[in-house]
């Protein structure tokens, strides 16, 4: 039988944006911003300032881009840009549950200027202990 219960252990909001504008995809202090403003404005505690760093181009299938990355006390959140190819990556991941998906959409919609974007959400550790979570 399944579980009796709808806690979980967290939410991971996946997006794949294309279309976004060149110039903000291959701006590493915006991308810092974005990974210092998020959290915050979701109510999140980072634990670190945002890691930032630029990915070469692989002569294969990555054209290179940046790769952001911030750990927060709720799990993290990281963006991948690929500028040449107008796509853009990103990762939500939180313990919390009630993630505000189209606050994060719009929010990077604005901050990349995006196109079309593909949405995947994972309800996260079904089956975690429910003590202290439910």
């Amino acid at each position: 039988m399944g579980r009796k219960n709808i806690c979980n252990f967290g939410e991971h909001y996946m997006l794949d944006c294309y279309g976004g504008n060149y110039e903000r995809l291959n701006d590493k202090d915006l991308i810092m911003l974005a990974l210092v403003e998020l959290p915050h404005q979701l109510g999140m505690t980072r634990l670190s300032d945002p890691y930032v760093l630029e990915a070469q181009d692989n002569d294969i299938k990555d054209p290179g881009g940046w790769s952001g990355f911030v750990v927060i006390a709720e799990s993290h959140i990281s963006i991948h840009t690929f500028p040449a190819r107008k796509f853009v990556s990103i990762d939500v991941y939180t313990c919390k549950n009630g993630l505000n998906r189209e606050f994060i959409k719009k929010y990077f919609t604005g901050v990349f200027g995006i196109k079309k974007i593909e949405e995947n959400f994972v309800i996260r550790g079904t089956e975690y202990p429910v003590e202290n979570i439910c």
